[in-house]
């Protein structure tokens, strides 16, 4: 039989932070596409860490042929962030392994 454990919430960007203990050291490196829920069935998904020698622009346009409205935003702490309007996760993921 299977145990239920109790899960801690997190802050869908806390995870990506240096020096934090809940990932392996080096996922810095990471790219972190995550959902965030807005008010009923709408929702954001956000791509983070993309390195700075690349312009986020291109992706944005390129994401855009999942018929949704995309924007870069800059993050004090995290610095630039790609907002995709709706749940992207897999469009963005099967795209970026291709």
């Amino acid at each position: 039989m299977s145990t239920i454990q109790n899960l801690h919430s997190l802050n869908s960007f806390a995870d990506a932070s240096k020096g934090d203990d809940l990932l392996p050291a080096g996922t810095e490196d990471y790219i972190h596409i995550r959902i965030q829920q807005r008010n009923g069935r709408r929702a954001l998904t956000t791509v983070q860490g993309i390195a700075d020698d690349y312009t986020k622009k291109k992706p944005v346009k390129a994401f855009k042929k999942f018929a949704c409205n995309g924007t870069v935003i800059e993050h004090p702490e995290y610095g630039e962030v790609i907002q995709l309007q709706g749940d992207r996760c897999k469009n963005i993921y099967y795209a970026s392994s291709s």
